[in-house]
């Protein structure tokens, strides 16, 4: 843990909240909202966010797996989202969040007219605005939460 967490406070709620009050809960309310109001198929958001995850290394997120009406991807889920470029187990709109989501946290500057021909082959413009607001999500509090320590100190209900 990088920072210091008094005795009997939860990690993430003292330094997303008492710590920084005028922002912490603005971020966690834009974190939220990228679960809440997404119209994105939940295979392709967890194939954007488990790829942001495994390039944070946050261990939390890298352990979440977001449920939509009972639902979760499958358990191999996670191994086909690390080898994107070759996994029988996507279909376009998959693969290509997830080679999104690669190229937005690694190579933003190399994002060409190519890859935004498939982008707007596959995906609406509103969905695009959505899915790179959620990426930027993941992306800065995932880090932020592996760079201070806070996802070794979050548990998952059940574990």
């Amino acid at each position: 843990m990088n920072v210091d967490i008094p005795e009997g406070k939860h990690p993430i709620e003292y330094v997303w909240g008492d710590m920084v009050p005028g922002i912490g809960p603005a971020a966690a309310n834009f974190s939220l909202a990228v679960y809440a109001h997404t119209t994105l198929g939940l295979r392709e958001f967890e194939a954007a966010r488990l790829r942001i995850a495994q390039i944070n290394g946050c261990l939390f997120c890298l352990d979440w797996r977001t449920e939509r009406d009972g639902h979760k991807v499958e358990d191999d889920f996670p191994d086909a989202v690390e080898h994107w470029r070759t996994t029988d187990a996507f279909d376009d709109r998959t693969r290509l969040a997830a080679e999104y989501a690669d190229r937005y946290a690694l190579d933003h500057h190399g994002l060409d007219e190519e890859f935004w021909g498939r982008m707007t082959t596959h995906y609406s413009q509103t969905e695009i605005v959505e899915l790179t607001m959620s990426l930027g999500s993941w992306l800065a509090f995932g880090r932020l939460n592996r760079v201070l320590g806070l996802d070794a100190m979050c548990v998952l209900p059940g574990h």
